[in-house]
Parts: structure tokens; C-alpha cells; sequence
């Protein structure tokens, strides 16, 4: 099977589906359902699914954390900013007090 390309950042959540593929000679009839690795994400509300062919988890695996990692980091640079605004209007509020 050809390598597919793993885009570098990725939202969602590695899941494992579980089913039984209805054959009634199949191991899965008796207990022990196929897996299958998926993408879970959500777009404009509702949960998408995409299956993955096993050799490509380790790439989604490594995605999905960079995205998480783009993520943290731009919570910590907003709340940094958010410092600083707070810190410049408390120092102009101090400034401009009546005496």
C-alpha cells in the first residue's frame, strides 16, 4: 500500500472502532470483534470519523500532539497578554488619579 502523507498538525482524537463484520464463520461472531484505528474530530457540531490504515498512527499520533502543543502555547501567549493589558490599565487608572 502506498504511504500516505500525514498533514504536520491534526485535531481530534486517536479511537479504536469495534465491530463485527457479520460473516458467520468469523471470530468476531463469537466475541472477539475486528478493530479498526480511527480519527475522531468534530466540524460545525458534528463528530466525523476517518478509519486509518494501521502504519499511519504513529504519524497521526505525532499530529495530533504538535496540535496540542500550537495550542497550549497560544493559551499561554493570550494569557500573557492578557497579563499585560491588565498590568497597562491598572498603571494608566493609577496615573491619572486625582491627588
Amino acid at each position: 500500500m502506498k504511504s500516505l502523507l500525514v498533514p504536520s498538525l491534526l485535531r481530534g482524537s486517536l479511537i479504536c472502532l469495534r465491530r463485527k463484520c457479520g460473516k458467520s464463520n468469523c471470530r468476531c461472531c463469537e466475541g472477539k470483534p475486528h478493530a479498526t484505528p480511527a480519527l475522531s474530530y468534530s466540524r460545525r457540531g458534528k463528530t466525523k470519523i476517518l478509519t486509518l490504515p494501521p502504519g499511519q498512527i504513529p504519524k497521526v499520533r505525532v499530529a495530533l500532539k504538535r496540535y496540542r502543543q500550537s495550542q497550549q502555547r497560544l493559551e499561554r501567549q493570550a494569557d500573557a497578554g492578557l497579563r499585560q493589558l491588565a498590568r497597562r490599565l491598572r498603571q494608566t487608572r493609577k496615573a491619572n488619579r486625582p491627588r
